[in-house]
């Protein structure tokens, strides 16, 4: 599904040249829970970045389900990023003034969908993270937790093949952490890619497979 050859990422601060990715080579196949693992600064925020289409790399090569990136059209990587892949991050990203089903039906608005659809799959997604009774809540009178299932609801309405996680428990106390970890097992089992960027070894040890990040390389762990 995934292939990373040589990708590089290149960023000139004056006249330093900082190689966030460094020829960094990775593969990973669809149905896989694979986590990446590293430090603050080690290239996992790029990386993830590249595999979302977010941004491009400066060397090497991106094949996303055997095609290069670098051949899609705009439009093209548009409608890649709305309905090929869940995008959720550590902060949440819900806007503030709509209720919890307005959060999740909003990616649906931009993929054109009709009214009933759109709501009675954000209805759905909310039921999966066990949020129903709270669809009408603000991010505000919600938990940490709860924030994020919202979050994660909102990916899972577009129906992505692919989910990139970045740090999504990062926020969150252990106990908390432990149950949106499930939710991500539960998307797993039901035969979705789950790629989750993490520094954190406890959660990085429940993917099938890691990957650590070092110096804006990437490298298998052993398991």
């Amino acid at each position: 599904m995934i292939i990373f050859q040589d990708i590089s990422k290149i960023y000139r601060i004056g006249d330093e040249e900082v190689r966030a990715l460094n020829h960094a080579s990775l593969h990973i196949f669809p149905g896989e829970f694979v986590s990446i693992i590293g430090p603050s600064g080690s290239g996992k925020s790029t990386l993830m970045n590249i595999m979302g289409c977010l941004d491009t790399a400066d060397e090497g090569q991106y094949l996303l389900d055997g095609q290069s990136v670098s051949n899609y059209t705009e439009q093209e990587l548009t409608r890649i990023r709305s309905r090929k892949i869940g995008f959720i991050f550590q902060s949440f990203n819900l806007i503030g003034n709509m209720s919890a089903l307005e959060n999740v039906e909003l990616p649906l608005i931009y993929q054109k969908l009709p009214a009933k659809e759109r709501k009675d799959r954000a209805l759905d997604a909310l039921k999966k993270v066990r949020l129903y009774e709270r669809r009408n809540h603000k991010p505000n009178q919600l938990s940490g937790g709860q924030q994020q299932r919202v979050a994660i609801a909102r990916a899972m309405a577009t129906q992505p093949s692919l989910y990139l996680a970045d740090e999504p428990t990062g926020n969150l106390d252990s106990n908390t952490g432990y149950q949106i970890m499930q939710l991500f097992h539960e998307l797993h089992d039901r035969g979705n890619t789950i790629i989750l960027i993490t520094h954190d070894e406890s959660v990085a040890a429940q993917a099938d497979r890691s990957i650590r990040m070092k110096d804006g390389r990437a490298k298998e762990v052993a398991v």
